[in-house]
């Protein structure tokens, strides 16, 4: 059904909906506005125009129009779809989503101007009985044993590596304080040679025989090491070769486990025990993993919502979506791995990610649906508070940060992150929830990602 309208006196619109999402505004421009569009155009174009046997804004409009009068039209067409659309769209009252597709005719002066936008819109979406929506959550378990391969995982991280007494005799687990110098045929080849190299026998570092045969070794010796590269190592100069490595052994040294006690909990700063850093261990694995548990909660309402809700998506804003997803990969990687791999990703992502793209989409439109049927929105203290977590996790001042979302414009998707989690909130105050238990990761500790 197409609705008509009139900007002024010399525009006239009419709209009509092409499908749920699209929307095609006819504008006409009368032949009048049409004339002076063409009149202002070859005005400034006398301005600048050097045209040899004429001074500078003194060029009659019959010698413009030979020389110009066939693309000047183009121009004029520009001008006037860029002086009238915005009203145009007002007119019709909707509110694109996307940036509009312009289909015009070509101007012509003495004669009305037609061109038609086709604009994207939001859908209308009828909310379902939320009562239906589903969200499970996983149960926050923290074992003891898993507080104990954390401390475990600290101590070891405190290890300090001591000098052997002169003469011992390296075994497996020592780390040696490495010079060698590496030769194919006889030539020193490149990256065969290090000094300093810091090397923990058995852990398999180095190629296969470079380690076993440095098994027994004192302070101050040297040794040949003589090894074959394996077929698939990698360059082919070196793949299957036999070469041969002079080494000198600065140093044997072995690993030093700082004690499980009080006073490993006091250096480490900011507990008094070791009980009252088993505690903060525990707390801080149930924390991380509340967090995770939200966020598939997070996940399965909003999947189960989706999955509720049929609409047409604005292919446009999908389009949008996709490309911001690629641009966010590029800078995530970028200068990380190899152009051409990069770039191999990102085709890859153009051609399969689209329906990934629409999820999400599809996924916003949504929580932006249940916002403003429940007249949801950011308050400023709210984003304050939102600053004030994120300054925090930063080890900044709330001000600093604060600037720097200013100058950077995260403040809209500041508020739009609010937004979001109350509505994730309100989901999961009138769904239906069910505790699950977490899944194992491969080491056998809970995961709620």
């Amino acid at each position: 059904m197409a609705e008509a309208g009139s900007v002024s006196e010399d525009i006239r619109v009419e709209c009509s909906e092409t499908s749920s999402v699209l929307r095609s505004i006819s504008v006409e421009v009368d032949a009048a506005r049409v004339g002076k569009a063409f009149e202002s155009a070859y005005g400034e174009l006398r301005k600048s125009a050097n045209i040899k046997g004429f001074r500078p804004g003194k060029v009659p409009r019959s010698v413009l129009e030979r020389v110009y009068g066939a693309s000047l039209p183009d121009q004029v067409e520009r001008v006037l779809v860029s002086e009238t659309l915005a009203a145009a769209i007002e007119t019709a009252e909707i509110r694109p989503v996307s940036e509009p597709d312009i289909d015009a005719e070509r101007p012509e002066e003495g004669s009305h101007f037609h061109y038609t936008a086709h604009v994207e819109v939001k859908p209308v979406i009828e909310l379902p009985d939320l009562a239906r929506v589903e969200g499970r959550k996983p149960i926050v378990l923290v074992g003891d044993d898993e507080v104990e391969a954390e401390l475990q995982r600290m101590q070891e991280k405190a290890t300090k590596l001591v000098e052997e007494p002169e003469g011992t005799v390296a075994a497996e687990g020592h780390s040696l304080i490495l010079n060698f110098v590496g030769r194919i045929d006889g030539e020193i080849f490149q990256g065969g040679s290090a000094d300093g190299v810091d090397l923990e026998l058995g852990a398999g570092a180095m190629i296969p025989g470079f380690e076993d045969q440095l098994l027994g070794v004192k302070a101050g010796e040297s040794r040949r090491l003589e090894v074959t590269f394996p077929d698939d190592y990698g360059p082919d100069e070196l793949n299957g070769k036999e070469a041969v490595f002079d080494s000198e052994v600065v140093a044997v040294r072995r690993k030093e486990l700082p004690e499980l006690d009080d006073e490993f909990a006091k250096d480490l700063g900011d507990c008094e025990s070791l009980e009252e850093l088993r505690g903060r261990i525990r707390g801080d694995l149930e924390k991380s993993r509340d967090a995770n548990a939200s966020r598939s909660l997070d996940r399965s309402l909003i999947e189960s919502l989706t999955a509720l809700c049929d609409f047409e998506v604005p292919p446009g804003v999908v389009q949008g979506q996709l490309q911001s997803q690629m641009q966010s990969m590029h800078r995530q990687f970028q200068g990380q791995v190899p152009e051409d791999v990069l770039g191999e990703q990102l085709r890859r992502m153009q051609e399969e990610g689209r329906p990934m793209a629409e999820q999400r989409v599809r996924e916003l439109l949504l929580v932006d649906a249940i916002a403003s049927d429940q007249a949801m929105e950011a308050s400023s203290d709210e984003v304050d508070a939102r600053l004030g977590e994120m300054a925090k996790a930063q080890g900044m001042d709330v001000e600093p940060m604060r600037a720097m979302a200013e100058a950077q414009g995260w403040l809209t998707a500041i508020e739009q992150e609010v937004r979001e989690r109350k509505v994730y909130d309100y989901l999961a105050e009138h769904g239906k929830i069910v505790d699950v238990e977490p899944e194992l990761t491969a080491e056998g500790a809970g995961s709620e990602s």
